[in-house]
């Protein structure tokens, strides 16, 4: 096997995607929050954006999947939907390169994307939605199957990751990572339970605009509008 899947077979990767335009956006602290991901027993890490890839790929030589993020006006894909976005994350120093494999319309075919990773030498990860996508995306050579996109298709996003679809791509071959919504530990091993070689974890590591949200909607949700015995156990 590949020395990069062997090094993060088993272990938890860790996506440093802050949210966009907000304070923890800057190249600097994606690098910061990728190094203190790696101290905290990371092996591998997921970054967008190319300054973000050049940065982190500065100040350590671990694994690192790079994606390019494109809001385009005729295509609902978003995960590096051009040709040129491999070669210019290849250049910027991934070692895998992740691309939306789903059954969409796009700019540049799955079998061109992996054709393009191909020729840049690094790995190719398929971020899939189903288990079509990933027999596809492993026929046209992608070594990596993701569960990325499982909940992002259209409509309401699911509170919990799809750990069936982890079962089913770890059935066609290939490394399998499991990721979306993996927000506690418990979580990842259950992904590696069902087949999973390695977990991705994001928001409740790097984004703490999302986690302090999770605590402050749950501890709204104890209150009691208009019942101030609330707070004093129901006892006048």
């Amino acid at each position: 096997m590949n020395k990069v899947l062997e090094h993060l077979r088993g272990g938890l990767i860790v996506s440093c995607q802050p949210v966009t335009g907000g304070p923890m956006d800057r190249p600097d602290i994606v690098a910061a929050m990728a190094l203190a991901a790696l101290d905290g027993g990371a092996v591998g890490l997921r970054i967008e954006g190319l300054a973000n890839v050049r940065a982190v790929r500065a100040v350590t030589s671990a694994p690192i999947i790079g994606l390019i993020k494109r809001d385009l006006a005729d295509s609902p894909v978003r995960i590096t939907p051009f040709v040129q976005d491999v070669r210019d994350l290849a250049a910027a120093g991934a070692d895998i390169i992740a691309f939306d494999a789903t059954n969409r319309q796009r700019p540049s075919t799955i079998a061109e994307l992996t054709a393009a990773i191909r020729e840049t030498t690094r790995l190719a990860m398929a971020d899939c939605a189903t288990a079509a996508d990933g027999r596809l995306a492993h026929t046209l050579g992608a070594e990596i199957l993701g569960s990325t996109m499982s909940g992002y298709m259209g409509g309401p996003v699911p509170h919990g990751p799809d750990l069936d679809l982890v079962a089913a791509l770890a059935l066609i071959g290939g490394f399998v990572v499991a990721e979306g919504r993996y927000h506690v530990p418990a979580l990842a091993a259950q992904a590696m339970s069902n087949g999973a070689d390695a977990v991705v974890a994001g928001s409740a590591i790097t984004r703490t605009e999302h986690v302090t949200s999770w605590f402050v909607e749950a501890i709204g949700a104890t209150q009691v509008v208009g019942d101030p015995l609330h707070l004093r156990g129901g006892k006048a």
